[in-house]
């Protein structure tokens, strides 16, 4: 289930959503210059490493103590997580973006990460695997998307074998979809041993909760009464393929 594109213009153009993309990309570019050991220093020391915060007795109060949280929002584990993750911010990021305008965004999509940061910790507190990656931030966009523009539509591959199908979908089918599948996986998560590698699922579901909750707060009224359920069904196939 790839998203291609959805259907919703925009009014504005996504300075920041280009510009984590691109913050994004090039730390990539400086991990693959990077021996191994080096690289696996890099994320020992800006990844999120729960035990660190949840297995002491009391936290300090010194700020650079919490920024893993930040730092490992920028940081990815390959070409595909990284590709995977800013495809998405790509398609659903700008339109929220467009709602809430950009510094009001970058701080929408902090939040959304460091929430996201801390249900991971919250459970996985004894795991001293480094955790890594944009992707507790991007399902707080998809949870705003989703109360935003529930009816818009998202053009969606696939792939069966070795043909693709392409179908349209709305976005809040195709993103409850997706939530789902992070549910009943992290639930299954539960079941395997507490310190093993892999995707932080949790982080998923508590990204998506968040940015759910806090959009609110961050959207510009003005610029969400512009939009109109007609963009819903703005998507025709003859514009997209």
């Amino acid at each position: 289930m790839i998203p291609i594109r959805d259907c919703l213009p925009r009014r504005y153009t996504p300075y920041m959503t280009w510009l984590i993309i691109a913050l994004n990309s090039i730390i990539f570019i400086f991990e693959l210059m990077l021996t191994p050991e080096d690289l696996d220093y890099l994320f020992h020391i800006f990844g999120l490493i729960p035990a660190k915060y949840m297995l002491v007795s009391s936290l300090p109060i010194d700020p650079f103590y919490y920024l893993p949280f930040l730092t490992s929002m920028f940081l990815h584990g390959g070409w595909f997580h990284l590709i995977s993750n800013m495809w998405i911010m790509f398609i659903f990021a700008d339109n929220v973006e467009d709602k809430m305008g950009s510094f009001r965004f970058l701080i929408f999509y902090l939040l959304c990460g460091f929430g996201a940061s801390w249900i991971h910790c919250l459970i996985n507190p004894s795991s001293m695997i480094p955790t890594v990656g944009a992707s507790g931030a991007i399902s707080g966009v998809l949870g705003a998307y989703m109360i935003m523009f529930p009816h818009a539509r998202v053009i969606t591959l696939f792939p069966i074998l070795f043909f693709p199908f392409f179908f349209s979908l709305p976005a809040i089918f195709y993103i409850l979809m997706w939530f789902f599948i992070q549910l009943f996986s992290g639930l299954g998560s539960l079941l395997s041993p507490t310190d093993v590698g892999g995707v932080a699922w949790w982080a998923h579901i508590g990204g998506f909760v968040f940015g759910i909750i806090l959009h609110r707060i961050f959207v510009i009224k003005k610029r969400l009464r512009i939009y109109d359920d007609q963009f819903d069904y703005y998507c025709a196939w003859g514009r997209f393929l």
